[in-house]
């Protein structure tokens, strides 16, 4: 849905399409499931991950902390003052850092997550708008920037991730059998990806961005 959504806003960039992805309610609405699925599989990966080892943590978060200052580099040459400085993965680095020391509280942070989802939805103020503290959430209006995930609702949604993989560790699917037939090449090629997810995410636009422009091009 990412890069679907993504190669629609790409081609409405270059002049393809026209798109109104920042007014139609119904664009607005599928960014939204697509933010909440990624938000609540982050949640519930980090349930699947809680026995990894502390490098193996740490090593990951470096990489999400990279990648989110390249993006905002990136968004920053591409859209000026449009740049993205809390999006996806900025949201992801600091809800990391904030989820970690809670582990061991996957019911209280069910309930916390559940309240924090709807106050963020629900409650809004003016003095929450500007770039220094909106990205807490509860901002009245949605800031100008490509891509904005505050702490608030995500973060609770994440928190309900969290505690769902705890709790029913088989929404992860199960453990493939010994000597199982292969997949599906249509199910290994989605699997590749999920395993790679961070790389994906990475990837996606820049090819979609030298695709269209090697078509404007020629």
């Amino acid at each position: 849905m990412m890069v679907a959504y993504h190669g629609c806003y790409d081609l409405t960039y270059f002049g393809y399409a026209h798109f109104r992805m920042l007014e139609d309610p119904r664009w607005m609405a599928w960014r939204t499931v697509i933010v909440a699925s990624f938000v609540f599989l982050s949640g519930l990966s980090m349930a699947l991950a809680r026995e990894g080892s502390r490098r193996g943590f740490l090593k990951r978060l470096l990489q999400v902390g990279v990648c989110a200052a390249l993006v905002s580099m990136a968004t920053s040459l591409l859209f000026g003052p449009r740049w993205i400085y809390f999006g996806v993965l900025h949201f992801f680095f600091v809800a990391t850092l904030l989820t970690a020391p809670l582990r061991r509280y996957p019911a209280t942070l069910a309930w916390a997550g559940a309240a924090l989802f709807v106050a963020g939805w629900t409650l809004g103020w003016d003095a929450m708008n500007p770039r220094t503290l909106n990205w807490i959430g509860f901002a009245s209006q949605k800031p100008f920037t490509e891509d904005y995930a505050p702490l608030a609702p995500w973060l609770g949604l994440l928190w309900i991730g969290y505690w769902a993989g705890c709790r029913f560790p088989a929404l992860a699917g199960p453990a493939p059998a010994a000597g199982a037939n292969p997949a599906p090449a249509p199910l290994r090629a989605t699997s590749f990806l999920g395993r790679h997810s961070l790389a994906a995410y990475m990837l996606h636009q820049p090819l979609l961005f030298a695709l269209l422009y090697l078509i404007r091009a020629l």
